[in-house]
């Protein structure tokens, strides 16, 4: 099974980065390219254990939709989203948080497999791994960007 490992140093406190991380908001923000959009489920503020968001965006010219729920929650160090229905045959996402000397360490194992046997090895060989892993990298970018520069967004005062 495909697995993306990332990891984030970002210059403010943990909380903050992993609520941002959780933020239904900042991802409509983070992927404005792909014009994602939340359309059933938790569709603002902040999800938590046991909570669904339902997705609809374009990827790869298609217009999907995924469901993921929030199977693991250990406030502000680890949760982990998975796909309950969408395209991916599994797709399982962790975000861990660490603080260390001032700063937070945000650790991503994203693991996927995509459908059609045979042909989804080739397309997670030749361009999904990548176009997933650059997705995440954006979405990390505007985590790091928003965190540091203190900027609020509505439903982080649901603490």
């Amino acid at each position: 099974m495909p697995t993306i490992l990332l990891q984030t140093i970002i210059n403010a406190d943990i909380e903050t980065c992993f609520d941002l991380s959780r933020s239904i908001d900042l991802h409509k923000i983070s992927t404005k390219k792909t014009k994602e959009s939340a359309i059933a489920g938790k569709t603002e503020g902040l999800i938590s254990m046991g909570e669904t968001v339902t997705w609809q965006a374009i990827h790869l010219g298609i217009n999907q939709k995924l469901t993921s729920k929030i199977t693991a929650y250990h406030r502000p160090f680890h949760f982990c989203d998975e796909q309950v229905k969408g395209i991916f045959s599994t797709m399982k996402h962790d975000h861990y948080f660490e603080e260390k000397d001032g700063q937070t360490i945000m650790k991503d194992v994203f693991y996927y497999r995509a459908p059609l046997w045979i042909l989804g090895r080739v397309a997670e060989q030749l361009f999904l791994t990548t176009y997933l892993r650059n997705f995440l990298l954006k979405r990390n970018e505007i985590i790091k960007q928003f965190a540091e520069e203190g900027t609020s967004l509505p439903g982080l005062s649901e603490l």
